[in-house]
């Protein structure tokens, strides 16, 4: 059976289907088929219903997020079928729910619309958005195939957090014109902001627009504080119809959405000028990190509630399908939807049945009903999109990093800047390298200490903090936490001459190398030159607890002193009992703590009361044998 996909269990064999054979190896590639097999009959009233709630919120959404994107509203109702239909065949989780996204909306507006923006051709806008999402799905699809699920970790938490609140005012300034009635021809929050601000102090407010998209607005805010089951976004625009067909708004100058386009979306493949393609090539790039990014935290978030797993590969071949559908069809690039998946649930959702529910109610009004929402204001969805932005800030987190961790809530800050001041590409490609940067500074500047004996606690531990903790004479015991590499070589060796220049001069700079997990040839060819300059001066410089994997690396450079059996020792306690011999200091006799008194000796069985901190190693001190011990060989892999 194949491992399980991300997002549900493996799918089961129906009763009497064969073990293997064509139809068991496209039911594994093709996790739509798996599904159907194994559907029960139980669970398809709940998969409607939860199906018709969705297409309730995948309407007004879709719409008000396509134009987000500076797309034609119908575009968004193209996506959400087919990204719908996409997900279900391809994808892995049973819930998730793909489609128009408002965080991926200005990503889509700041690459397109550049680029038309000479001529204003909305044909050649939605191609090119088209474009995208093809582009995004082959990355996706191409990356699963390479095993790159990880690139969902390139945004680490903090700048997600960041990123995602600068999108939010972003959004958010962006909006303001459309609700009060007018629009404004600027780029970039401060110059939208600044010309909104100039058009409301000229006059340029149309109040009938006001009136009915702060309407909307507050209906929603209220329904979603006090009535959180109610669907507050179809409430909120069937109640800005009613109000628009009811006081005539479009004769007061309130743009509407007008009869749609009727029939299904049309198959299409988009073209864009060569010239053109890496603009889009990269806004692709963007969106398929962010896409990814929040496609596996919701993925991961709802699987945990039913103890499945989520595989960051799998996920990327649901999304590529999806985009791939959408930007045949007319569509864009879309995204999971938290709230949507949450939504589907509350409602019963069992299986992706209920996004084909939700795809074919769509289409059924496209179809059918193509001027059901004709009377639409413009504000109304301005709302809904302004609602949506407030989803995505995370002011509570902010706060949490400004206490938790000041240099965490700076990366935060660095990326909400980044997007405000810059715009949401470079903001996104800011964020990404902030993440990369915090990797790296951790790696140049690891936790790092020189480990003593303490009084009553087993093991050795971080004389910073534990200030009584005793070392023996001539003997330093120094943790470095982190893979020896390139980037920290030059602090390691700075760091351990710096020890050697002690006074009194220690004999042995004993490394505890447990959190070594790598040596690469930078490092080693340093400490080739760094034994060498100590073994000159006197001292020797020894390891404990290097695992087999970096002492096999390090033997394979053939680095000669490196790989002798004398430097190296499987535990801290047995080089410091080797050190003490050849030193002839004999056992503690003295009280614990005594100034000048060599530390105790611990039991070798004992462990230390803090495996978790970096504050030193557990390891003891084992009891004397007979001889003194020749020099161990490396402990095991931990």
């Amino acid at each position: 059976m194949a491992s399980p996909s991300p997002g549900q269990a493996a799918p089961a064999r129906a009763p009497g289907a064969p073990a293997g054979g064509v139809g068991a190896r496209l039911a594994r590639a093709i996790p739509g088929i798996a599904a159907a097999t194994t559907y029960r009959k139980g669970w398809l009233p709940k998969d409607v219903v939860a199906g018709l709630v969705l297409a309730s919120l995948l309407v007004p959404q879709g719409m008000a997020y396509a134009e987000l994107a500076g797309l034609p509203a119908i575009t968004g109702l193209y996506t959400s079928i087919m990204c719908l239909i996409g997900y279900a065949l391809l994808g892995p989780s049973r819930i998730l729910v793909l489609g128009p996204d408002s965080a991926l909306g200005p990503m889509i507006a700041a690459t397109v619309l550049p680029l038309v923006a000479a001529d204003g051709d909305q044909a050649k806008a939605v191609a090119y958005a088209s474009v995208m999402a093809l582009m995004v799905g082959a990355l996706m699809l191409v990356g699963a195939k390479a095993g790159l699920g990880f690139i969902a970790d390139l945004l680490s938490k903090p700048t997600q957090i960041g990123y995602m609140n600068g999108l939010a005012v972003t959004i958010f300034v962006s909006q303001l014109p459309k609700l009060f009635g007018f629009s404004v021809d600027a780029n970039g929050l401060i110059e939208e902001f600044v010309a909104f601000v100039r058009s409301v102090t000229e006059g340029m407010t149309n109040p009938w627009a006001l009136g009915v998209g702060l309407f909307a607005l507050v209906l929603m805010l209220a329904l979603g504080r006090w009535l959180p089951k109610v669907p507050s976004v179809l409430v909120g625009v069937v109640a800005a119809m009613v109000a628009s067909a009811v006081l005539d708004l479009g004769s007061h100058g309130v743009s509407l959405v007008g009869v749609l386009p009727k029939g299904l979306p049309p198959f299409s493949i988009p073209r864009a000028a060569l010239a053109d393609l890496p603009v889009l090539a990269a806004g692709a790039i963007g969106i398929a990190v962010v896409s990814l990014a929040d496609t596996i935290s919701t993925s991961s978030a709802f699987a945990a509630r039913t103890g499945q797993e989520v595989h960051a590969n799998q996920e990327m071949v649901g999304i590529g399908s999806a985009n791939v559908a959408a930007g045949l069809f007319g569509g864009f690039p879309v995204s999971t939807s938290g709230s949507r998946t949450a939504v589907a649930e509350q409602a019963g959702a069992k299986t992706q049945v209920t996004g084909l529910v939700g795809a074919a109610v769509i289409a059924v009004m496209l179809v059918f009903v193509p001027g059901l929402m004709a009377t639409l204001p413009q504000p109304a969805l301005a709302a809904v999109v302004i609602i949506a932005s407030s989803s995505l800030a995370d002011l509570p987190a902010t706060r949490r990093l400004w206490r938790q961790r000041r240099a965490e809530f700076g990366l935060s800050m660095a990326a909400f800047l980044g997007v405000a001041l810059l715009g949401v590409l470079p903001g996104i490609a800011l964020a990404v390298a902030l993440s990369i940067l915090g990797v790296f500074r951790r790696a140049w500047n690891p936790y790092r200490t020189v480990l003593g004996d303490v009084p009553g606690v087993p093991g050795y531990h971080d004389v910073t903090v534990y200030p009584d903790a005793v070392q023996y004479p001539g003997l330093v015991i120094y943790r470095f936490d982190a893979p020896l590499i390139f980037a920290n070589a030059t602090t390691f060796r700075e760091e351990v001459r710096h020890l050697a220049r002690t006074d009194p001069k220690p004999h042995w700079i004993l490394v505890a190398a447990e959190p070594m997990t790598d040596v690469d040839t930078t490092a080693a060819d340093m400490l080739e030159e760094l034994d060498g300059e100590l073994e000159a001066d006197g001292i020797h410089l020894v390891f404990a607890e290097m695992k087999d994997a970096v002492r096999t690396k390090i033997r394979d450079y053939g680095v000669d002193w490196l790989a002798a059996p004398e430097a190296f020792y499987p535990t801290i306690g047995s080089a410091v009992k080797a050190y003490r011999l050849m030193a002839g200091i004999p056992k503690a006799e003295k009280a614990p703590g005594v100034p000048g008194a060599p530390p105790p000796e611990p039991s070798e069985s004992s462990e230390s009361s803090e495996p978790s901190e970096p504050s030193g190693s557990s390891e003891s001190d084992p009891p004397d044998p007979p001889d003194p011990p020749a020099p161990q060989s490396a402990a095991p892999d931990a």
